[in-house]
């Protein structure tokens, strides 16, 4: 319920506010619809403090203040001071003032975010100058904090982090960035600035401030130097306080195309092939953060010609792309993979990207849109190209309908690229010789310099491994033939995984060590070997 009160132009005594044989009219009204106002808005410790949200209402910035039901009225006295204007007063219940104030200071903090932050700013110096909690509800400005945590994004963006990882323990606050794929730790903190920082993401994020005992999910949208990045915010609680992983998107990598994964001519040719198939499903697997979506969004660019109608179902819309229409799942409403794919087949398309096969329905909807005339792109969670086919299997696809629709498989992994300013070329190794490298022969070890910012490695390359399927694959599938009858057909003209991350190694493009990363060896075995 929302209650305003109208005191003229002027509250001159507070008090009146609280006693009802005094109070003004008091009229119920629908909610407001009530906008940020950012030049006149005031601190946001204060106003969580004091339950105050400064409010305009209409084109000529007629001020609301937000009052929280239970709020000491004698905090309008200092609203007034600090605006030097009249204003009108409404009464806000407390979930409802919560959600107000989350959206305002979101919105004041994203529109100041990263353009405050310069260039030569260093994290170090940005913590130092942050608050304790207790002290942060007194001051006047939330700078501080919102200076560490625009600091923080920025440096990740520019760094070209894809999560940015706020870990309170009882020694301190870590903060560590995940860079071509591994995780590494670039500030800590005191303790008694995690409340400070954690609260601070939450709100940009829109999330309830007051909740600290569940998980949640929230987005917010933040410009770098004209680079527009969508940053995705997942609370946890913890032991120590709330953990919190910020995923950064830029949402310029839409325009990514297949020849910025660095496939080679043969992977080239034949994903092109199966692309330019009028039907069927081509499947994408590999674990998480192996580069799926970078795949599927790199085919949706080489399909986008303007004469297709390309609809897409995902989890979540991570880019942006012109001319595709792309839909979110929501499962809280039951907009499922499933459901989504059902949906978008009524809308005539061409081509359909589902983010993830995974559940029977999708699968067995995937199956029938290809036969009726669709190019289905989508993914499966399986080590292997060849387990894709045995994952849709296990989802219970008829044999001979995946057969029948199946185009190609492709599996992929992700290594870190030696950085070409510091590599350094050793004889061949232990590690070397389990993928098959001569012990004369040369390879490259990671050094290190400024230009990597001394981690040896800059930027990653994608390892690929794929099958096409093609009569004798969809015989093999027809007759329910194992994985290893399937595989020893589709390799025999082209590179497994292992041989394909063997090929970048001899290249000089990557280590033998990040090669058996993404290899099927198991890692105590690898060791065993080379002490062998």
């Amino acid at each position: 319920m929302v209650t305003i009160i109208r005191p003229g132009s002027e509250i001159d005594e507070p008090a009146a506010l609280a006693d009802p044989d005094v109070a003004p009219v008091v009229e119920p009204t629908p909610p407001l619809p009530l906008d940020p106002l950012p030049m006149l808005a005031i601190p946001y410790a204060f106003a969580r403090r004091f339950g105050v949200v400064v409010q305009h209402t209409d084109a000529d910035a007629h001020l609301t203040v937000a009052l929280r039901t239970g709020a000491d009225p004698r905090a309008l006295l200092e609203v007034r001071r600090y605006l030097a204007r009249p204003f009108d007063v409404v009464i806000v219940e407390a979930p409802a003032f919560d959600r107000l104030l989350s959206d305002s200071y979101a919105m004041d903090g994203q529109a100041n975010a990263l353009a405050a932050v310069g260039m030569g700013d260093e994290l170090d110096s940005l913590a130092e100058g942050l608050p304790t909690a207790e002290d942060l509800l007194d001051t006047a400005d939330d700078a501080p904090a919102i200076r560490l945590i625009n600091g923080i994004i920025a440096d990740a963006a520019r760094n070209g982090v894809s999560d940015i990882h706020i870990e309170p323990y009882e020694t301190g606050l870590i903060v560590r960035m995940r860079i071509d794929g591994v995780l590494r730790e670039t500030l800590r903190m005191p303790p008694h600035v995690a409340p400070v920082v954690v609260s601070r993401v939450k709100v940009m994020a829109r999330l309830d401030i007051a909740e600290r005992r569940v998980p949640q999910d929230g987005r917010m949208g933040l410009t770098l130097g004209g680079k527009l990045l969508d940053v995705r915010v997942s609370t946890l609680p913890s032991r120590a306080g709330e953990r919190v992983v910020l995923r950064i998107l830029d949402k310029d990598n839409a325009g990514i195309d297949l020849d910025a994964l660095r496939m080679d001519e043969r992977m080239y040719a034949l994903l092109r092939g199966a692309l330019a198939e009028p039907n069927g499903i081509i499947l994408v697997t590999g674990p998480t953060g192996s580069g799926k979506t970078t795949s599927l969004y790199g085919a949706l660019r080489l399909l986008n010609d303007g004469s297709r109608n390309i609809l897409t179902v995902e989890d979540p819309v991570e880019y942006a792309v012109e001319g595709v229409g792309q839909t979110q799942v929501n499962p809280k409403v039951g907009l499922t993979f499933a459901a989504g794919l059902r949906a978008i087949l009524r809308q005539d398309p061409d081509v359909v990207m589902v983010g993830e096969i995974r559940d029977r329905e999708t699968a067995e909807i995937a199956v029938q849109a290809s036969l009726t005339g669709h190019l289905v792109l989508s993914t499966v969670h399986t080590n292997d190209a060849i387990g894709a086919i045995t994952r849709m299997r296990d989802m219970k696809v008829e044999p001979f309908l995946l057969a029948s629709t199946l185009r190609a498989v492709i599996a992929q992994r992700l290594v870190r690229r030696l950085c070409p300013a510091c590599r350094r070329p050793v004889q061949g190794s232990g590690v070397a010789g389990l993928l098959g490298i001569e012990p004369e022969a040369t390879v490259y070890e990671a050094v290190g310099c400024a230009e990597c910012n001394h981690s040896g490695f800059k930027g990653r390359i994608g390892v690929f491994e794929a099958v096409r399927v093609d009569d004798t694959i969809r015989r093999f599938i027809n007759d329910g033939a194992d994985e290893t009858a399937i595989a020893a057909h589709a390799f025999a003209r082209s590179p497994t995984l292992a041989q394909a991350a063997e090929a970048l190694v001899r290249r000089g493009l990557t280590t033998p060590e990040e090669a058996i990363r993404v290899s099927r060896r198991d890692a105590t075995d690898v060791v065993d070997e080379v002490e062998a």
